[in-house]
């Protein structure tokens, strides 16, 4: 009988993307079910997000995510309308479909870990970031590719519908 797969990411692992404006930060990716052999499809990181910065708003229609608040705080834009506080220990469920937007406060970065299920937001994160070592000097802000859109739809993200 095969095992079922034992996976230790340490502190400096995991495949790392500096992320375009208004984000700016990072991520890790840390874990992808895909790429481990877990059964239940799934993908885990983290993602810093530079002080007054933002991950603009989104959707996963066929997607649900965790995303749990590590370091600093911010501000979390829920269904374009609610308003809530992202601090240290807060936990977010996002169901399918549910639009989303994080800010991180001005004073500092924040830090959140990010669960997706299925995965895949590694993926988007990979075709829109450059490639980072824990080693290298931070880059000045870059602008998201010109085919961000194409990328989004061939991932985890649905049209925003508009506003009005």
């Amino acid at each position: 009988m095969e095992q079922a797969p034992l996976v230790v990411v340490p502190p400096e692992g995991g495949r790392s993307y500096w992320q375009p404006v208004p984000a700016n930060g990072f991520v890790r990716c840390l874990l992808a079910s895909n790429e481990i052999g877990a059964e239940t499809p799934f993908s885990m990181g983290t993602q810093t997000v530079d002080a007054g910065c933002f991950v603009r708003e989104h959707m996963h229609p066929d997607n649900e995510e965790v995303i749990f608040v590590l370091e600093g705080r911010g501000e979390a834009l829920l269904d374009g309308v609610t308003t809530q506080p992202m601090e240290k220990g807060g936990c977010f469920f996002l169901g399918k479909g549910r639009l989303h937007r994080f800010e991180a406060s001005a004073e500092a970065p924040m830090v959140f870990l990010w669960l997706m299920m299925p995965g895949g937001l590694e993926t988007f994160f990979e075709r829109i970031g450059r490639e980072r070592s824990e080693s290298e000097a931070k880059p000045a802000p870059f602008p998201r590719p010109a085919d961000v859109l194409q990328i989004e739809a061939q991932t985890v993200f649905g049209v925003v519908p508009p506003k009005g």
